[in-house]
């Protein structure tokens, strides 16, 4: 690739919405990488060519067919919400931003079908007011992250404490996929061809529609439980997620202080030993949670979101949890960042424990119910006091010797923040459809290194950069 085939690209498509300057480019380049100390320093410089943001599908096969003629990479970018660097453009090229996608096509019973730069808040606000139903799922960033973000990086979120994983069967209906060729194809994907492109962060397919199932809405009420230990905050959040006649939107645990330390409008109310359970349920299934509620020791509703009367309100729950958390950590404390975890169906409670005792104070638990199938399951997204890269794999090595699977947000590849494994029906369907590696090149690991072992974590990263 050469200058001058990006210039090329560029002439080629200046016809187009595009960003010129150099802050518009580097902004639409960056994600929310910095919230890991490893990455940052590895992705600080990285920057496109140039942002084109195409209007309609025509205007996508446009984009893609002059690019592959130019052999220009390109690098598909929502808001750029995810914080793992899988968004960004490491060869540069083009970065085909897609603001202007921003449509919602058509609401039915069950079902809603939209543009990907749609975001999920105004889509589940418009479901809302138009049929009194809502998204199943959501991430913590909904008033920011588009849902062809959140389709192609996330993997749960709110919701997720009855509805399961994103790629759980019937959490997407259909999605509408540009292929990146000399003529590029339109895919209708449906069924088990979605594990092609969902997860995949547009290194093999632009999605340029989404059809996502809708449920019935509710005015979920927040309620914040206070315990005194951290197992029991934890043994009850889990229950509360088995109980299917308590119906929840989002249920997470914060050892001590998080809340106290990081929470600044729940801070008032907690003392810096308070372990602390965030619930948002229908209102019919508020009187069974309080009811549950009194059957743990020490347990006390602090909080409850249809009569609080805190001088400072918190806002709506499920942005304390998830990756929030996080997020309010780091402007408290710059040196935290965070694991991402999935505990076993069995004993995740003892578990979280267990690692909460083993890094006191280095390593504060904090736990999000998701559904798997028949039962709920702890994922977690710990804080951490970072120190060095080293420690931080000491870290990781011991939740994983614990049998807690880690998937690591300080690695920017498919595989190494995944299972660091090979996902074949993803790379089978990117040499179908970006024959030439064009799509988001240096995050899939299995098309740049086939023979890659995945024995060193970072070491991957540390050549691409």
């Amino acid at each position: 690739m050469s200058p001058s085939s990006i210039e090329a690209a560029r002439a080629a498509l200046s016809h187009l919405p595009m960003d010129n300057s150099d802050r518009a480019i580097e902004a639409k380049s960056r994600d929310f990488y910095w919230y890991s100390p490893v990455l940052k320093p590895r992705l600080d410089k990285v920057k496109a060519d140039f942002v084109v943001s195409p209007r309609t599908e025509a205007e996508v096969i446009e984009v893609l067919r002059i690019c592959h003629a130019y052999g220009c990479p390109v690098t598909v970018r929502g808001s750029g919400t995810g914080n793992y660097g899988q968004a960004m453009p490491l060869a540069g090229g083009c970065v085909m931003h897609m603001q202007n996608m921003n449509s919602v096509l058509g609401i039915a019973p069950g079902r809603v079908t939209v543009d990907p730069g749609c975001t999920l808040r105004d889509i589940d606000r418009a479901c809302i007011d138009h049929s009194g139903q809502e998204l199943r799922l959501l991430p913590s960033t909904a008033g920011t992250a588009t849902v062809g973000g959140f389709v192609s990086g996330g993997s749960g979120g709110v919701g997720s404490c009855r509805w399961g994983w994103l790629r759980s069967p019937g959490n997407l209906i259909r999605l509408r996929v540009v292929t990146m060729e000399a003529e590029p194809r339109v895919l209708e994907l449906t069924g088990d061809e979605l594990a092609r492109v969902s997860h995949a962060y547009g290194t093999n397919g632009i999605v340029t529609q989404i059809e996502l199932p809708l449920a019935p809405a509710y005015d979920w009420i927040g309620v914040l439980v206070t315990f005194p230990t951290f197992p029991g905050a934890a043994q009850f959040a889990e229950d509360i997620g088995n109980q299917p006649g308590i119906l929840a939107k989002n249920i997470s645990v914060f050892e001590a202080p998080i809340a106290h330390d990081y929470f600044q409008r729940v801070r008032p109310h907690v003392d810096s030993d308070t372990n602390v359970a965030s619930i948002m349920v229908a209102p019919q299934s508020l009187q069974a949670l309080l009811t549950e509620v009194a059957h743990y020791d020490g347990a006390q509703v602090i909080y409850r979101s249809d009569t609080s009367q805190w001088d400072r309100d918190p806002g709506i729950l499920y942005e304390y949890g998830w990756n929030h958390t996080t997020l309010r950590a780091l402007k408290v404390d710059p040196a935290i960042t965070y694991l991402q975890a999935q505990y076993p169906a069995e004993g995740g409670v003892d578990l979280a424990e267990q690692m909460r005792r083993a890094f006191p104070g280095e390593v504060l638990q904090h736990l999000e119910v998701i559904r798997n199938g028949a039962r709920t399951e702890f994922v977690g997204l710990p804080l951490v006091r970072f120190t060095t890269e080293a420690r931080l794999q000491e870290i990781i090595d011991a939740h994983e010797a614990a049998g807690i699977m880690i998937f690591n947000p300080h690695c920017y590849t498919l595989e190494e923040g995944g299972r660091q494994t090979v996902d074949d029906i993803q790379l089978r369907f990117k040499q179908e459809a970006d024959p030439q590696g064009l799509l988001n090149p240096g995050k899939m690991i299995s098309w740049d290194r086939p023979d890659w072992d995945y024995s060193e974590l970072y070491q991957y990263a540390g050549q691409r950069t």
